[in-house]
Formats: C-alpha cells, sequence, structure tokens
C-alpha cells in the first residue's frame, strides 16, 4: 500500500468533522506545495464520499492516444 493509500484508508475512520479538518489540511499544503486541483472538491460530502472522491481525482488512465469512445475496444484486448 502506497502513502496516498494510507492516508485514504485512515480517513475513512475519521469521524466527518475530523474528516474535513483533515481535507482543509490538506489544501493548506496543496496550496503552500503549488498543486492545483483540477477542479474544486465539492464540500457537501460525507467523510466516505470526500476519501473516495480524493482518490478518484487521482487516477489517470493511459489510452495510448485512442479517443475514449475506443475504450471497450482496449479493454476487450
Amino acid at each position: 500500500m502506497n502513502l496516498a493509500e494510507t492516508i485514504y484508508q485512515r480517513s475513512l475512520q475519521l469521524p466527518e468533522a475530523a474528516a474535513r479538518e483533515a481535507l482543509e489540511f490538506i489544501q493548506a499544503l496543496e496550496k503552500r506545495y503549488g498543486v492545483k486541483m483540477s477542479e474544486p472538491v465539492p464540500t457537501d460530502l460525507s467523510a466516505a464520499q470526500l476519501a473516495a472522491y480524493n482518490r478518484l481525482s487521482n487516477v489517470h488512465v493511459n489510452w495510448q492516444g485512442k479517443p475514449i469512445a475506443d475504450r471497450d475496444e482496449a479493454n476487450a484486448r
């Protein structure tokens, strides 16, 4: 398990108020280090939803230059 996954797993155990505090801390770190999110994080999520959103926001799929419409063909190989 990498560090991001460890943070994610630990965040699932936090009460919602603590998860929001953790998110605010992460956002402060992003600001300090100049890390930009591509889109704003929704604020009306539960702690579990927020943790999942943060995890999924870092998932990137390399379709090797193929358009998204070809993803089913690529998965069939």
